[in-house]
């Protein structure tokens, strides 16, 4: 067991207090929208299958932390009375999340017009790659697929190798999931001032490109250079990841002139002695000093020195580290949840403050008919019991 502090205690109830949300279950982005919101209070009801479909990386249902914090049932959507279990917990929703290919849910009967019929004040969300519409919509795709079409994924990686893919946080998770999550909020706001419901079609696409508006805007300008020639891109000597004596990495980011002359000053070298900050011819040279410098010392010893001064220092730590961080552990940036550390719920609220968070749960009849209660009352938890005993 680790040895992080207890999230905030269980005093609060999330700024989404209240809000209710039905989310068909599926990978990657949508589950990360739902979790996101669940997270901030909103009440989420997952729809699983009877037996889940093995996708993805398979693992201990625990560590499936896009998972956390749902009610769960398991139903055959295939089945007329799976289908009318659905639309009537859409009656009682402020909204809706799917993950399907264009047109799934729709030959569900489960689709937009049909929810929105049962109650008109419903945001339907709807997270695909490509988008509900255009010529690649109804192709499989993935992470990667999408950031490459956008043009963003040639940005970024060194000038003598190809493009490097940014993990899959990039695409599925910050130019979807949380495009998702934003677009759910903002309708709703909406729905409950104008009382109409409206469909959400969040693409990977779309939400990518957003995130990359301002390096679109300075490529527009003639201000961005080949991949990894930039200032952002690692191609500038002070904005760049450098290897230590003991192989460990530290990480150097001061682009503003008086913080980089303050780095020169730590290091105990002059400016000019270092190079020339903005003179890009130099770059080269400049980086080649800086690697000598910082492969003198080990990590902990440049921690020691440059770690919290304006020299925009950070130690590039392990996923395994990050949690014991004297800083990250002060705010509580991690938390631990039946044994499993994982990231805590965030932003933070000064009066609202989300609840620790509750671990992934399986679907299971008495978990299935809680959740039903809190929806539906006992007569609709009673009325739908056999349905949730058959799954």
């Amino acid at each position: 067991m680790s040895s992080l502090p207890a999230f905030t205690e269980n005093r609060g109830r999330g700024p989404l207090h209240g809000v209710r949300l039905i989310e068909l279950a599926g990978i990657g982005p949508a589950p990360f929208a739902a979790m996101l919101l669940a997270d901030l209070g909103a009440t989420v009801i997952r729809i699983d299958r009877p037996v889940p479909a093995q996708l993805g990386i398979e693992r201990p249902l625990k560590f499936n932390l896009l998972l956390r914090n749902r009610q769960n049932l398991a139903i055959d959507l295939k089945s007329e009375a799976g289908r009318a279990l659905v639309l009537e917990l859409v009656e009682r929703a402020d909204g809706l999340i799917e993950g399907f290919r264009p047109g799934v849910t729709e030959r569900l009967g489960l689709g937009p017009d049909p929810c929105l019929a049962r109650n008109p004040r419903l945001v339907y969300g709807r997270m695909t790659g490509w988008g509900q519409d255009g010529p690649l919509a109804q192709a499989a795709g993935h992470d990667l697929n999408y950031i490459a079409m956008t043009g963003v994924l040639s940005w970024i990686g060194r000038p003598d190798q190809g493009p490097v893919p940014p993990l899959n946080l990039l695409g599925d998770f910050g130019g979807g999931g949380l495009y998702l999550a934003l677009g759910m909020l903002a309708a709703i706001l909406e729905s409950r001032a104008s009382g109409r419901g409206q469909v959400v079609d969040a693409a990977i696409v779309d939400g990518t490109a957003s995130l990359a508006t301002s390096t679109f805007g300075m490529h527009a300008a003639g201000l961005v250079g080949p991949r990894g020639t930039n200032i952002l891109d690692g191609g500038a000597p002070f904005y760049d990841v450098y290897r230590c004596k003991d192989g460990k990495y530290i990480c150097v980011a001061p682009i503003e002139p008086r913080f980089y002359a303050e780095l020169c000053r730590l290091l105990g070298h002059s400016v000019d002695a270092i190079g020339p900050q903005q003179d890009r011819q130099a770059w080269g040279a400049t980086k080649e000093r800086l690697r000598q410098i910082f492969e003198s010392r080990t990590r902990d010893e440049w921690c020691a020195l440059l770690e919290g001064t304006d020299a925009c220092f950070s130690p590039v730590l392990e996923p395994g580290e990050a949690a014991a961080h004297a800083h990250l552990k002060a705010r509580q940036t991690f938390v631990e949840v039946d044994g499993v550390v994982q990231p805590a719920p965030a932003p933070r609220f000064s009066r609202s403050v989300p609840r620790t968070p509750r671990p992934p749960e399986a679907p299971s009849e008495h978990g299935s008919l809680d959740a039903l209660r809190d929806w539906l009352g006992e007569e609709g938890a009673d009325k739908w019991s056999g349905q949730l005993a058959q799954a």
